[in-house]
């Protein structure tokens, strides 16, 4: 019996030694540099890791991992998980003294998941004796580059006896919304997770073997949710093959993506939505010509609302070379639920619905809602009136409860907050439910998100997604950068010194965006000012207070890659945006 993913180590290490468990591309590119480990390989690094674990009496202490993208952070995961220490993943620093929010958050993170030894590639390790004065005391926390961990360390690993609702790690959440928070995913969580992500996505034995255990390519961050639960974690549980790159040298060239998934004709690969957008931006003839696309079953899409216009126009882009739009794959999952908690069905295109103007918190929008799928197996999910805590009728707007064994203990050290998420009560249903936060209605057993709660604007008693905002002035001028504008609401009374002079002295909330441009528009910030403001105004009859455009790179966003609207919002009130200003030129 499979109690933890710890036991598949030792089966996939004992059945099929030698098959590829990982290759990763060092460069980005399929004919660079390219290391490989096998699962007997993998077993022998992730016990070495563990042993060196349990000599220092550490299990049950929590191990703060931070590698840059490579096969070692997953022998460094998986040895916390074989020694029964808390896994904490969390972004390397980049050795930057600037570099202040990286480094106050790893140090938030370091406080307070309490951690007692950082685990690191070399680089990283040397990089942090650098910034030590960011960091707790060196007394309080052991710092090791596991790659100095020596193999002949496996031969004392002991088996750690670990129990289902065991914290297996803490995956602290993004922060769109709040300051981040760790979720406890236990060993029980991760099973069913996996268990979840391979019934929805089909990864059956028949596909396995069709793709010859070719399952995944991804360059998705591992230290956040998606890139680890789904790629990383799913090929190791059905002990197949995954491709893997860094997420840097997918956004310096988008086409490596694509070209990865090619080479190597995996079952399934995917992103958010932007990742989508940026691959079409990038769609050379050329690049078109080379790809062939037709072995992609499943093109998940998540962890940021997902666009009609973007999978119409990836399908009709990449149908030449293949792609089929039975493939697209809209999903939907957040931490709390380990990851996934809905999926489409494969082979069969996403379901496109004109989004509802019922229940308390529909919007005022004309985009369509894209399907997320259905619960996976023994998932229950729920609409729910945020309010009064009752089920709302099928079609109608409401906060997306869910309940499953894939739902996570709770916030580490936080009975508060985790009393109010995680054990909602729901009338005429047993059980605790999650509240996710999310907006949504539910459609023939199909679930159709439209938003989120905290970020809900809501001008003159209407409703609007700031998602829907944002899509309709990227849409509205080419200069605007595709998943880099941030739209929020700021009372009529308040005045940020953010640009773009609005209409002062009103009453009642107002609607703000800000959008990044490249600096060579500058010339044009009056035009595309103008031109944005009229696209919102016709699309949603909503008359916007500023529109500030603003340098490249500049809105913050989560380690996830999602927009930070608060903080967006509070650097508009702020005056601390960094805008484009068109003066400048003269």
């Amino acid at each position: 019996m499979v109690r933890s993913l710890v036991d598949l180590l030792t089966a996939h290490a004992s059945h099929h030694p030698d098959r590829t468990a990982y290759r990763f591309l060092v460069t980005g590119d399929c004919d660079g540099e390219i290391q490989e480990i096998s699962y007997g390989r993998l077993a022998d690094r992730s016990r070495a890791v563990a042993a060196w674990l349990q000599e220092r009496g550490l299990a049950g202490a929590r191990a703060m991992l931070l590698y840059p993208p490579g096969l070692e952070f997953i022998c460094a995961y998986l040895g916390c998980l074989a020694a029964g220490v808390v896994a904490v993943p969390g972004v390397p620093p980049r050795g930057r003294a600037d570099d202040h929010r990286a480094l106050t958050r790893m140090k938030r993170l370091i406080a307070d998941a309490d951690a007692k030894v950082i685990l690191g590639g070399r680089e990283v390790i040397t990089t942090l004796a650098g910034v030590a004065e960011h960091l707790p005391e060196p007394a309080d926390v052991t710092r090791v580059a596991t790659e100095d961990i020596p193999d002949e360390a496996a031969a004392s690993w002991r088996e750690p006896g670990l129990p289902p609702d065991s914290v297996a790690f803490l995956q602290y959440t993004s922060g769109s919304t709040s300051a981040p928070r760790g979720v406890m995913v236990t060993h029980g969580n991760l099973l069913d997770n996996e268990r979840v992500i391979t019934e929805r996505m089909g990864h059956t034995p028949d596909a396995i073997a069709e793709h010859d255990h070719e399952m995944f390519v991804s360059w998705l961050p591992v230290y956040h949710d998606m890139g680890l639960i789904g790629p990383v974690l799913n090929t190791f549980h059905l002990g197949v093959t995954a491709t893997l790159f860094s997420p840097l040298h997918f956004l310096q060239q988008p086409r490596r993506w694509l070209t990865a998934i090619s080479r190597y004709r995996p079952h399934t690969s995917g992103g958010p939505n932007f990742a989508y957008e940026l691959c079409l931006k990038h769609a050379r003839p050329e690049l078109l010509d080379g790809l062939d696309l037709s072995g992609w079953k499943v093109a998940f899409n998540g962890a940021e609302p997902v666009r009609a216009a973007t999978l119409r126009r990836f399908t009709a882009t990449f149908a030449p070379a293949g792609f089929r739009r039975e493939a697209l794959y809209p999903c939907y999952g957040l931490a709390e639920a380990t990851l996934m908690v809905t999926g489409g069905t494969v082979h069969t295109p996403p379901t496109l619905l004109r989004a509802p103007q019922t229940g308390p918190h529909a919007g005022q929008t004309d985009a369509e809602a894209v399907s997320s799928g259905r619960p996976g197996p023994d998932i229950t999910v729920a609409i729910a009136d945020p309010e009064r805590h009752e089920e709302l009728p099928e079609g109608e707007v409401g906060e997306i409860w869910v309940r499953g064994a894939s739902v996570a203990k709770g916030y580490w050290r936080n009975a508060l907050a985790t009393r109010q998420t995680f054990r909602a009560a729901l009338t005429g249903h047993e059980g605790r439910f999650l509240r996710t936060g999310d907006l949504g209605f539910l459609r023939d057993g199909e679930l159709f998100v439209t938003g989120r709660l905290k970020d809900l604007i809501v001008v003159d008693g209407r409703n609007h997604y700031p998602q829907d905002l944002e899509m309709t002035a990227e849409m509205a001028h080419p200069a605007l950068r595709p998943g880099c504008t941030a739209a929020f609401s700021v009372d009529g009374g308040n005045r940020g010194d953010g640009g773009g002079g609005g209409g002062g002295g009103v009453d009642g909330e107002q609607a703000v965006v800000v959008a990044e441009i490249a600096p060579d528009m500058a010339g044009e910030t009056e035009k595309i000012t103008d031109v944005v403001r009229s696209a919102i105004g016709d699309a949603h009859g909503l008359s916007v207070r500023d529109v500030v455009l603003v340098r490249p790179g500049t809105i913050p966003k989560t380690s996830s890659g999602k927009i930070q609207r608060h903080a967006s919002r509070a650097a508009y009130l702020d005056g601390t945006l960094a805008v484009i200003d068109a003066s400048a030129l003269s």
